[in-house]
């Protein structure tokens, strides 16, 4: 869109059927729905005024997964709507590069198209990863991509993988009351989080009745008719009615044809590319999940507005942050931006952390979302914020006011602002002046 308010002539290929991506068919979008839905039936659940009623919620899978889909048609309804607006055509086919300024489509019917261009942009994504040796076709092994087309009644899961993808679902097929192992190949959960954040995930997954196994590293997988086993190099087996593969995912860059133009993508299929999102040949960008992390659709949209502006040649666009708050959707939520406390300490930054615990704040109370906590992180000489982390219920939209205060420069980047500001009540906004006003007074 970018480029084409600038009046370039563009085109897009697209793999698939339907505009979208990834994020909309496979990933973020039907993963969040289902989500929100299994979210929302556990909170009817859990609310003591509908028990004394007795009013319950349940849902089969099939229900669920009804619903993801009339978001996912919805949001391809709307992109493509964007397209055909701004007379963008889109090819459907498999693209591979001839040479440096040349691509051929090959469509499903197999006739092909040949597109020539003076740059172009790789947003081709990612998928997840799959060892050789599991067999991901049978009925009973799932990746993130293939989980949600589960359609059996399960009662028990092993996740092999407890990063975001891990976690996300082990906090969602607990909330359906699926019996839940969670196998961590390393010592914590999440460890590029705050130590305090990951504690609280951990208690409250433990909790919830989730176990988590950490240090342990699968040895080989058994498909059984009922079930699948995981053997684990500790020599424990763990037999559930489902296995979900999350460890790790690989970049959409094989077929591409990447050769014919030089261009040499890592083992994990991630394409390098500078700081300004160009590869090694300077008209070639790529953007999105298929250069690796950060891999958030909120960062990819950013990169490829930002490889259009370059194309276009606005040499004064500021090059995408790296400071982007990263949102976990976990029950409750987990949102991050900014230093954790062991990039201070491990600086000798002299910082001081405010709290504020959502079982204090009345809108929590209110709600009954009392799970949680907002942290600020400030210098204690400068006041400035130095890093927001926040577990509870909307994690990911309370960390934007704190995002908005951070990408000021100092002195307008302060701890004062929360104090001295007057947010409506009773919200979860007044958590950040909770944190503030506790992280204050403790200064001496």
């Amino acid at each position: 869109m970018q480029a084409v308010k600038s009046g370039r002539s563009v085109a897009i290929i697209e793999r698939e059927a339907a505009v979208g991506g990834n994020c909309t068919h496979h990933g973020t979008i039907p993963s969040k729905t289902l989500r929100h839905s299994i979210f929302q039936m556990a909170e009817v659940n859990s609310n003591v005024l509908f028990r004394e009623h007795g009013i319950t919620a349940s849902f089969l899978i099939p229900d669920l997964r009804r619903r993801a889909k009339s978001v996912i048609e919805q949001q391809v309804k709307m992109r493509t709507t964007f397209y055909d607006r701004n007379d963008i055509p889109i090819v459907h086919g498999d693209a591979h590069f001839l040479d440096p300024h040349t691509i051929e489509a090959v469509t499903a019917d197999g006739s092909r198209s040949v597109v020539r261009g003076k740059s172009f942009v790789i947003a081709t994504g990612a998928r997840p990863y799959h060892p050789p040796e599991v067999d991901f076709k049978h009925p009973r092994i799932f990746d993130s991509d293939s989980i949600l087309n589960l359609d059996l009644h399960v009662k028990s899961i092993t996740i092999y993988g407890a990063g975001i993808i891990g976690c996300e679902y082990a906090s969602m097929f607990r909330n359906l009351e699926i019996k839940v192992n969670l196998v961590n190949t390393r010592d914590r959960l999440l460890d590029f989080l705050d130590e305090e954040i990951v504690d609280a995930l951990s208690y409250h997954l433990r909790e919830r009745g989730v176990i988590i196994r950490h240090r342990e590293e699968y040895d080989r997988v058994e498909p059984c008719d009922d079930g699948a086993i995981l053997h684990l190099k500790s020599g424990k087996q763990l037999k559930t009615d489902v296995l979900l593969w999350a460890a790790g995912r690989t970049g959409n860059s094989d077929g591409l044809g990447l050769e014919a133009i030089g261009v040499q993508p890592d083992t994990r299929g991630n394409i390098p590319v500078n700081q300004h999102m160009q590869t090694v040949v300077p008209h070639i960008y790529a953007v999105g999940d298929v250069i690796g992390p950060p891999a958030l659709a909120s960062a990819a949209y950013n990169q490829g507005r930002y490889a259009a502006t370059k194309i276009i040649g606005e040499e004064s666009a500021p090059t995408p942050s790296l400071d982007i708050p990263t949102g976990i959707y976990t029950s409750p939520e987990i949102s991050s931006l900014g230093k954790t406390e062991r990039e201070l300490t491990e600086a000798k930054i002299p910082y001081e952390v405010g709290h504020a615990h959502f079982k204090s704040i009345a809108r929590a109370q209110i709600t009954g979302q009392t799970v949680g906590m907002l942290k600020i992180l400030f210098h204690r000489e400068t006041l400035e914020v130095l890093g927001i982390h926040c577990f509870g219920a909307n994690a990911s939209e309370i960390i934007h006011i704190g995002q908005a205060i951070m990408a000021q420069p100092v002195p307008q980047n302060s701890l004062m602002y929360f104090i001295n500001t007057t947010f409506n009540y009773p919200t979860m906004a007044e958590a950040y002046r909770v944190a503030a006003l506790n992280g204050y007074n403790r200064l001496f």
